[in-house]
């Protein structure tokens, strides 16, 4: 007996990367997501992403390991 094969939604097929999710966030609904560690940032452009992330959320723990997972 065979069945039909169903896959629900958002599981299967495609899968963005991350860049391509931080893309469609920010072109769908205005959202940024941003490493302070991106080597595309200039440092002034750097220290506006530190200074963001501080005013909306705190400040980061000193000595914190940064993750580079590109």
């Amino acid at each position: 007996m065979t069945g039909m094969q169903f896959t629900p939604k958002g599981y299967g097929g495609h899968r963005r990367n991350p860049e391509q999710v931080k893309r469609d966030g920010w072109h769908e609904q205005g959202v940024l997501a941003v490493s302070v560690d991106d080597d595309r940032l200039t440092w002034p452009e750097r220290a506006l992403v530190e200074q963001l992330g501080a005013k909306l959320y705190g400040k980061r723990p000193q000595g914190r390991e940064v993750r580079h997972g590109r």
